[in-house]
């Protein structure tokens, strides 16, 4: 009984301590940017057209330096300002579709993102500050009902050119390598990271594209994961592909 008692208590020190590290809340500023609908910019820098502007509802964010070249694309943020009586609680969850910096700033949220850091009755007196403290953290993304899938450029030209955005990636790790299987060569070919979140390719491989992708979390662990038949052999500039399988 004495035993028992005593890994309990180790677990009440130590179990909190592990919880609260992950969690911690980073100071910053956050600003907005105008658009008629509040949502976001299909010309956001990850890539993701339309897609950009409507995914989590338009709560979506341009960053300065989470961008990470690219890998930064489609992580999750909580975002919450610190003004007492004038900011909600919870702040609002925002996915970053965006690259870009205004001041100090870490975050450019869009306005509808943007109001959600206030109560509801002090979001005009919240957007007439124009850029406001907060603290933000990343966040596991969320896809109910959706797997990750594969949405083809329009600029892809079957079958000498295909660039790829991967989207509704749940989770909190960064896509930080793409490869294709070369049947003709038993080997798995790298493809470029064009821009954002857009890999491309040149003379991709016949038929159905096996791919596999390179994960990375916070904590720098590294896993792979290979998706077989993940885009037809018959792909078409624009098509969007499910996976069947979803990422956590």
């Amino acid at each position: 009984m004495d035993a028992m008692f005593w890994f309990l208590s180790l677990l009440v020190v130590f179990f909190p301590s592990l919880c609260t590290c992950q969690s911690d809340f980073v100071s910053s500023r956050a600003t907005f940017y105008g658009s008629p609908d509040c949502l976001g910019t299909p010309r956001g820098g990850c890539g993701y057209g339309e897609f950009g502007r409507n995914v989590n509802g338009g709560d979506v964010g341009a960053v300065a330096w989470l961008f990470r070249n690219g890998s930064g694309c489609g992580a999750c943020y909580q975002v919450k300002c610190t003004y007492p009586g004038l900011c909600s609680d919870g702040g609002v969850n925002v996915v970053v579709t965006d690259h870009g910096a205004s001041g100090n700033t870490d975050f450019i949220l869009s306005a509808g993102a943007f109001t959600k850091l206030a109560t509801p009755t002090y979001a005009s007196e919240l957007m007439a500050y124009g850029g406001v403290e907060i603290q933000y953290r990343r966040i596991p993304c969320q896809y109910p009902g959706y797997n990750l899938m594969f949405m083809v450029t329009e600029h892809s030209n079957y079958p000498h050119y295909i660039g790829f955005v991967i989207i509704y990636q749940a989770g909190q790790q960064d896509i930080t390598n793409v490869e294709l299987w070369r049947e003709d060569c038993q080997q798995w070919w790298g493809m470029r990271r064009a821009f954002g979140a857009v890999w491309d390719m040149a003379n991709p491989p016949r038929g159905a594209l096996n791919a596999r992708l390179t994960l990375v979390g916070d904590n720098r662990a590294t896993t792979s994961i290979q998706l077989n038949n993940a885009i037809p052999n018959d792909w078409k500039a624009g098509a969007v592909y499910d996976s069947a399988v979803q990422l956590n």
